[in-house]
């Protein structure tokens, strides 16, 4: 099975059929996932009634899946009569998104949160993987961009969303978590050390205040790295690449300021798959998608994992 996220930069309706929607759909295709979490499909607030907020980041939705040959359809009910697995936060039209194959994997239980838990809106689907016993839920996620201690407070509420009896259920919460991991690996001589280096150190710009410890801006300017510290906590969740080994790889950076919105911070992965305490032993791959069309099509790349619904893992 193969699980991957996109945020896919600003997705609209409009574009449709525009080269920016095909290198999105190229991508994704070439990546083949059995389960896509997506961030920032966006509705237009100035063209667009916030009465059919929902309904036109539905048919965009619905639209991407179709084009992706992928499914985002779930049970219509009186609560969500547009039968789609996204989410937005009520006050801007910000959606994510669970895509899947209806092959490999049964939605059985769709639940959007929003305000005021999340900035954005965050989806939640829990998956029957086909001709497994193995039940998993997966969550896309888009963090708070400007304030870190939203994010905190959002990956809390994220630990509760996978809480189970005697620990966590088995799931996945994929997303741009606007902020670099708390995970950790082996120094090569008997320690710890981050995963991810810090790539602040030298920045002298306006912004470091969303990404760096308040008291070092100035100093060592460190990264603020508690949110993902709070789902890290005692293996709860694994940031998958980091738990792997793999080789570490940038998810922005790649777009030159002027193709996106401006971007002062360099490369960092900030695009994260985090997989829960009974699910990390199945983990078999990691990779970031990077295809002519992957780099073209938004200004995050695709971060995919691999797991064995019935193996051993790795």
């Amino acid at each position: 099975m193969r699980i991957a996220s996109f945020n896919v930069h600003k997705l609209t309706l409009d574009s449709r059929d525009s080269s920016a929607w095909w290198d999105r759909v190229t991508a994704v295709r070439e990546i083949s996932p059995d389960i896509l979490c997506l961030q920032e499909i966006l509705v237009s607030e100035t063209s667009t009634h916030k009465r059919d907020w929902e309904s036109v980041a539905a048919q965009t939705i619905q639209a991407f899946a179709e084009d992706c040959g992928l499914s985002a359809s779930v049970e219509v009910t009186a609560g969500h009569p547009h039968g789609t697995a996204m989410a937005s936060n009520v006050h801007r039209p910000w959606y994510t998104a669970v895509l899947w194959n209806p092959d490999a994997a049964q939605a059985v239980d769709f639940r959007p949160y929003g305000a005021p838990d999340f900035w954005h809106g965050c989806t939640r689907v829990d998956f029957k993987i086909i001709g497994t016993a193995l039940t998993i839920r997966v969550v896309s996620y888009h963090g708070h961009p400007i304030n870190p201690d939203v994010r905190v407070s959002e990956c809390l509420r994220l630990k509760s969303i996978f809480r189970g009896v005697g620990g966590p259920v088995p799931g996945f919460c994929l997303g741009d978590v606007n902020s670099i991991s708390a995970a950790t690996i082996d120094n090569g001589n008997g320690g710890r050390r981050y995963y991810d280096h810090e790539p602040y150190t030298k920045q002298r710009h306006d912004d470091l205040e969303y990404q760096v410890q308040a008291d070092t801006i100035g100093g060592a300017q460190l990264a603020r790295r508690d949110n993902t510290t709070l789902l890290l906590r005692n293996s709860y969740m694994a940031d998958v690449a980091a738990y792997l080994g793999a080789k570490w790889e940038p998810t922005v950076g790649h777009w030159a300021d002027g193709q996106g919105d401006p971007d002062p911070w360099g490369p960092r992965r900030i695009d994260l798959i985090l997989a829960t305490r009974p699910v990390a032993p199945l983990l078999t791959r990691y990779g970031v998608h990077r295809s002519p069309a992957g780099m073209r099509a938004a200004d995050h790349l695709q971060p995919y994992a691999d797991f064995d619904p019935v193996g051993t893992g790795s």
